[in-house]
């Protein structure tokens, strides 16, 4: 019988220890943090859905012109705009400590080079992604941007020697396939640019791989997104420069009409500014939930930019061209009820092993 009791008391300590210790062992508890965790999640997809859908239409506009052809150039401005906000943002919470908060971000030699193989895949991320979207405008850029879920299992099984379930590459396969029929419709329509769908293709690659490296550089800024966009955005204005001399388009820029214009310069710091804000975000949307989710939100989100950019150019599509992109969205979304179903089914197993084993140690006095 003291036996007995014994045990019970020491269920009971374990029990308050955990609570001490900020572990939820009600069901009360547990709603309440998966409701704030959903809110956060929530906020930050929403808030890149935003900045993103944004972004991309105003990047049109600064490639759509016809007196400058010099999407390196773009690109190699707002990221040097982002370094600028990221210096300013640090000196403005060194004047103003209580209400702007901002980490030091003081030039480390050490850290660009840690940083640097994040940086490669994001110039290719960038411009690879503008470069889609000069070709094959705001409507078409979410088909030939959608295979970034696609590459996430290639690479995963690559790089991080991962297998798939049958289900999984069954819904890349439908992925697959609303790639190819909008590539289809694209050409009966007569607008098709195949250089727009391989450099779609490189983005949805890189895209992918800027998802790994950023989880893998992360603690060479000490987990801080704010240094990893200021780190990142300086090794791309370095590595931009010999790209913009070798592809010649200094030339553009001498013979550019609007040089000396305020508004063009407005419109590109503005984009530059959004550059800022999207680099943040991307890298805060995949701490918040994962490489895997953010590629699916990414996708989910240009299919929400397709119906915008259709309904403002007031376009006339057809049906399997709306097929296509539902056949993206819809396998993109089973892709992600599936892991999340593969997912539930190792974790619950864990879960259910560390209460036996607790149980086992309370029962044995330890």
């Amino acid at each position: 019988m003291i036996s007995i009791m014994n045990r019970v008391q020491l269920k009971r300590s374990n029990i308050l220890r955990m609570a001490l210790a900020g572990s939820d062992t009600t069901e009360e508890g547990k709603g309440e943090t998966f409701l704030l965790k959903a809110i956060k999640i929530g906020g930050v997809v929403v808030l890149y859905w935003f900045i993103s859908i944004t972004m991309v239409f105003l990047n049109n506009y600064l490639l759509d012109s016809k007196d400058l052809d010099a999407p390196l150039f773009v690109t190699f401005y707002q990221c040097l705009v982002t370094v600028g906000l990221c210096y300013g943002m640090h000196l403005l919470s060194h004047l103003c400590p209580g209400v702007i908060d901002f980490p030091s971000v003081k030039f480390d030699l050490k850290v660009c080079r840690e940083v640097l193989p994040l940086s490669i895949v994001f110039i290719g991320m960038i411009t690879f992604n503008n470069l889609c979207l000069k070709h094959v405008g705001v409507a078409f850029y979410t088909v030939g941007r959608s295979l970034s879920t696609v590459f996430n299992v290639l690479l995963s099984y690559v790089i991080l020697k991962q297998t798939t379930s049958f289900y999984a590459i069954l819904c890349c396969g439908i992925i697959l396939g609303g790639f190819w029929l909008g590539v289809d419709q694209e050409g009966v329509a007569g607008s098709l640019s195949w250089a727009g769908v391989f450099f779609g293709v490189l983005a949805s690659a890189c895209v992918s791989l800027n998802a790994i490296f950023t989880k893998r550089v992360m603690p060479a800024v000490d987990g801080n997104i704010w240094k990893l966009s200021f780190y990142n955005n300086i090794n791309a204005c370095i590595l931009f420069l010999p790209l913009i001399l070798v592809f010649g388009e200094v030339g553009h820029l001498v013979h550019f009409s609007r040089l000396g214009d305020p508004t063009f310069w407005g419109m590109m710091t503005l984009g530059g500014v959004f550059g800022f804000a999207i680099g943040y975000v991307t890298g805060l949307q995949i701490k918040f939930t994962s490489p895997l989710t953010h590629n699916v939100s990414g996708t989910a989100k240009a299919c929400a930019q397709t119906v915008i950019a259709v309904v403002y150019n007031q376009s006339s599509k057809s049906f399997l061209w709306w097929t296509s992109n539902l056949m993206v969205l819809g396998g993109s979304s089973a892709y992600t009820w599936v892991k999340g179903m593969e997912m539930k089914k190792v974790h619950i197993p864990q879960e259910e092993s560390k209460e036996k084993l607790l149980g086992e140690k309370s029962d044995a006095g330890v």
